[in-house]
């Protein structure tokens, strides 16, 4: 059975660790992904899936964060927030089977577990934002039952 919150806090660590701890990819899906996850295979899949695709695409992120925060700038984010953020905006581009309110629901349950108190609202708002900006460009596709619904946040 997969667990996706248990994946997504397992992808977090690990970009943290690579951001931080300048480990690579590979390191932390073998010491963090893998030994969160052992044998579940499909949550290794989807946590692997997460870190690597959000890695690659951070200066995007970051530019899409950019825009939705006031008088503040990216790298003044505290770090816990900008990886919440990241991966959020991952799911959202490239997970096409998660629905954008799972996706935005989870990063405010892991600012709120991770970060401060204020994080959630706040990790909250920006992908509230984002997400309405990536709708106009056309950005978000969502395939399934159930996944084309209009956010309410």
């Amino acid at each position: 059975m997969s667990n996706r919150r248990v994946a997504r806090e397992a992808a977090l660590k690990s970009l943290y660790a690579v951001e931080v701890g300048n480990n690579s990819t590979q390191q932390v899906t073998n010491v963090i992904i893998k030994t969160a996850l052992k044998d579940d295979t499909d949550s290794v899949k989807f946590a692997e899936k997460l870190l690597l695709i959000t890695v690659d695409n951070a200066e995007e992120h970051d530019r899409i964060i950019d825009k939705h925060i006031k008088n503040w700038e990216v790298d003044r984010l505290a770090i816990i927030d900008k990886l919440i953020l990241r991966m959020a905006l991952t799911e959202l581009l490239f997970f096409k089977e998660v629905p954008t309110k799972v996706s935005i629901n989870e990063a405010i349950e892991l600012a709120k577990k991770y970060s401060t108190r204020k994080s959630g609202n706040f990790v909250n708002g920006i992908l509230d934002a984002a997400l309405t900006y990536l709708k106009n460009e056309n950005k978000i596709e969502k395939k399934g039952r159930g996944l084309i619904e209009e956010s309410n946040h």
